[in-house]
């Protein structure tokens, strides 16, 4: 068998291919989970070389960051948030996290990122970047001021702390509250945490 007969039936590498293959391997990790899927199997299923997978996105957890970007982007949720008063930053950001993780289409694709991230180191590490680099770098950088870093994480935690509570643990009654009776009940903290300057407790 010759070279052409043996490359028969393979698309070559362009968009569509990429295309193709962030279709095939969006839909095996949220079927399958990150684990069990192999990029031999994904490329079998695009109908293209394995050896293009590499070229494109360098290894399975380049493809997997890559299908991240596709189905879910948080950094772009956040950004449309964060224009508009200061003072109610924090119920736009609310507003904005709610409404995308409780839609189902956007909000599977999230916790399947949440719980990969936690099961897996490296992929601990990508998750971790972003929410340092892409949430809290742009909070930080919005704000401004003094300890501006320091107040964004603040923030940050206290909105991971509701992505596990409502959607990895379904703590009750967080899991079943409307948007419109959570958010008032949120924001004030994260108020606080952003705009208040800590308590310093005087020296003896």
């Amino acid at each position: 068998m010759n070279k052409s007969e043996r490359s028969r039936g393979r698309r070559r590498g362009s968009p569509d291919t990429r295309e193709a293959i962030l279709a095939v391997a969006r839909r095996r990790f949220l079927a399958d989970g990150y684990g069990p899927v192999t990029m031999r199997s994904i490329a079998a299923e695009a109908g293209v070389d394995a050896a293009l997978i590499s070229y494109f996105f360098g290894s399975k957890k380049g493809l997997f960051g890559a299908v991240l970007g596709l189905v879910a982007n948080p950094p772009e949720v956040l950004a449309g948030a964060l224009p508009g008063d200061p003072a109610t930053l924090p119920e736009r950001v609310l507003h904005a996290l709610l409404t995308a993780w409780d839609d189902p289409e956007r909000g599977a694709p999230l916790l399947f990122m949440v719980r990969t991230a936690v099961q897996d180191p490296e992929l601990t590490r990508l998750v971790r970047d972003l929410l340092e680099r892409e949430i809290i770098g742009r909070i930080a950088e919005h704000v401004g001021g003094a300890d501006a870093r320091g107040r964004a994480s603040a923030f940050g935690v206290q909105l991971a702390g509701l992505i596990f509570a409502r959607y990895l643990f379904a703590v009750e009654p967080i899991a079943s509250m409307a948007p419109d009776e959570l958010i008032p009940r949120l924001a004030p903290g994260l108020r606080a945490a952003l705009y208040r300057a800590p308590h310093r407790p005087r020296p003896r």
